[in-house]
């Protein structure tokens, strides 16, 4: 009997990345959900649940392991179903950052709206809300892995699921439920028409030929023998590595980039000034990795920018800019208090923050409305004059204030 995944959150990344190594794993299907939308659904519903996963020179490889998509808004129960069904051994999720519904300290956010509301109900909208209403229908064990880009992914997937059914009074048995941490990478941008029209494929994904997985290697039971899947016992070194000078740089490159005029990361790496910039924040945040790590940051930032340099993979910087207000902390904030901590200099990274406040600033001037989480707060701020340090405490580096705006 074919083995299976529960996918929560059916964009391009996860059809790029899990559905690329599991459909090389074999035995295996994935049984989709969609939290909102029945685009994906539908688009995928017209040719068999397949599509073609365009792999930049090396053409397009066609991922057969979908057999459904379920949209959580028609049919919730169909998913909590699934979340307890005990033929399911590991539910994923990506959802990014925002779709954690966390607050300042990292814990779920009790006052967001969608928590609020699924408080109230019994009828689940978040992704926190179906995983702790459908695993306290479970009997047996489930691996719940987290492969969004969030420092402690699993760790923190774990206390908010957990908060949120202490919250609603559903019992959970947590002994029986795992939540390992991971580290996830493939440089993988929206779908364009072109690509569509030359794969004949209206669902088709382009991405990058890289991709590297590293999760904690603590299953509740059964997986995938995902080939190339590096199994730790520590993964917060790899995620750190990837987190600060990956993402780090390439939201650098986002704001900094956009407001240089570019729209992908192609472009704005072969700015000399922004190439310059993007190498000493990568210089900058090495400084703060372990040991282990340090050894190997200067060959992984040369194989960042020969990345970041590929003409053929348009990763939009608009893209990449969204949500800056969850992502500045762990990709910028935490290297640069790191570097302050030790009486380090981090004028790049200082920089780097910069650019996102310059961003928000042009944006909000512009009447344009931010793709971010914490929009209204930021355009509250700037439209009553707010300064440059009122930005600072939206993504919790006041205390960094003389280091970033010095």
């Amino acid at each position: 009997m074919t083995q299976r995944i529960l996918h929560i959150g059916v964009g391009n990344f996860a059809r790029a990345h899990l559905a690329d190594y599991t459909q090389d794993a074999g035995g295996w299907a994935i049984t989709g959900v969609s939290l909102r939308s029945a685009t994906v659904r539908d688009g995928l519903r017209a040719q068999g649940f397949e599509y073609g996963l365009a792999v930049q020179g090396q053409g397009v490889k066609q991922i057969t392991v979908f057999d459904d998509v379920l949209v959580a808004p028609e049919d919730p129960q169909a998913v909590l179903d699934q979340i307890a069904d005990p033929q399911v051994h590991v539910i994923s999720v990506t959802v990014t950052e925002k779709g954690y519904h966390l607050g300042a300290d990292n814990r779920l956010d009790f006052d967001d709206p969608l928590i609020v509301q699924d408080l109230s109900e019994s009828t689940p909208r978040s992704v926190i809300a179906f995983l702790a209403r459908g695993l306290a229908a479970r009997r047996g064990p489930v691996t719940v892995l987290s492969c969004d880009n969030r420092a402690a992914n699993g760790d923190v997937l774990r206390d908010a699921v957990s908060d949120f059914a202490g919250r609603a009074g559903v019992q959970i048995d947590m002994a029986q439920v795992s939540f390992p941490n991971s580290m996830v990478d493939r440089i993988t941008p929206a779908t364009t028409q072109t690509l569509r029209d030359d794969t004949g494929d209206a669902m088709a994904v382009p991405t990058e030929p890289f991709r590297e997985w590293v999760i904690e290697d603590r299953f509740a039971g059964p997986r995938p023998d995902w080939p190339g899947v590096v199994l730790a016992q520590d993964v917060a070194p790899h995620e750190m590595r990837k987190l600060r000078m990956l993402n780090g740089a390439h939201s650098m490159l986002a704001y900094a980039g956009t407001l240089a005029g570019h729209s992908y990361v192609h472009e704005a790496v072969a700015d000399l000034d922004l190439r310059a910039a993007t190498q000493a924040l990568m210089t900058e945040t090495a400084q703060t990795l372990t040991p282990e790590m340090q050894v190997i940051a200067s060959d992984y930032a040369d194989a960042l920018v020969a990345r970041f340099d590929n003409p053929h993979i348009n990763h939009s910087l608009r893209q990449i800019a969204m949500d800056g207000s969850q992502k500045l902390t762990y990709r910028m904030v935490d290297s640069l208090r790191a570097l302050a901590a030790d009486g380090r200099a981090a004028p790049a990274l200082a920089a780097a923050v910069r650019a996102w406040i310059a961003f928000c600033r042009a944006e909000v001037g512009a009447g344009q409305a931010l793709q971010d989480p914490a929009a209204d707060q930021i355009a509250g701020i700037l439209t009553s004059g707010g300064s440059d340090a009122d930005l600072l405490a939206v993504i919790g580096a006041s205390d960094l204030g003389g280091v970033i705006l010095e």
